[in-house]
């Protein structure tokens, strides 16, 4: 591990730029490109390159595609992950999604935060007193059987706990408790997802199937 990337998992301010940093996130965006590229059909090839990309993978994932992972080596993922097309995860700082996940198209998860200030936006001085752009990061944690809707974006420091239901366009920018349907920019709590939400409810929409 690199000492600019020990500084993000500690919270730190951290320079984006370094050129340690900078391979690896190269490394990422070309992996991302080429899986990108490829049909969805080129099981094989498409898994390769998926290993390579993130940190940890389950078994059973499925990404549509396009797909564009920042650092790449951040994320960590549980069995049975499906996305839909253009997830973007810009894992400066650590993401972990737990197992049985949905995400619907354009799914957005965002780590790094920059100063509020346009000056120290611009520019500050590290410890040699160097001038340099910083920036720091919050990991992102999504529980297990969690449905994000589409165009849904998750930002740093934000945990989604197990069993939510995450509206369409929400921008999560607090954590969401396990078991709750949440919407809305920023998004909130609607309510608790209780057994009232079982499909049997809905006779008209279940037709003949029957519950696992």
């Amino acid at each position: 591990m690199v000492n600019e990337e020990k500084k993000i998992f500690a919270g730190e301010l951290f320079c984006p730029g370094d050129p340690e940093l900078k391979a690896i996130k190269l490394r990422s965006h070309k992996l991302s490109q080429q899986y990108s590229a490829l049909a969805e059909d080129q099981t094989e090839e498409r898994n390769k390159l998926i290993h390579e990309i993130v940190g940890k993978l389950g078994e059973g994932c499925f990404f549509q595609g396009p797909v564009f992972f920042h650092y790449g080596t951040h994320v960590e993922i549980g069995d049975k992950l499906f996305c839909n097309y253009n997830f973007t995860v810009q894992d400066d700082a650590k993401v972990t999604i737990g197992n049985d996940c949905n995400f619907g198209p354009n799914v957005t998860i965002v780590t790094p935060i920059h100063p509020m200030l346009p000056s120290e936006r611009r520019m500050m001085r590290n410890e040699e007193g160097k001038p340099t752009r910083f920036c720091y990061a919050k990991p992102v944690h999504i529980g297990n059987d969690v449905w994000l809707g589409a165009n849904v974006t998750i930002c740093g420091g934000v945990t989604i706990g197990d069993g939510c239901v995450i509206g369409a366009g929400a921008v999560v920018t607090k954590d969401i408790p396990p078991m709750t349907f949440a919407a809305g920019n920023p998004c909130r709590v609607i309510r608790e997802i209780t057994e009232e939400d079982s499909m049997v409810n809905k006779p008209e929409i279940m037709g003949k199937n029957q519950l696992y």
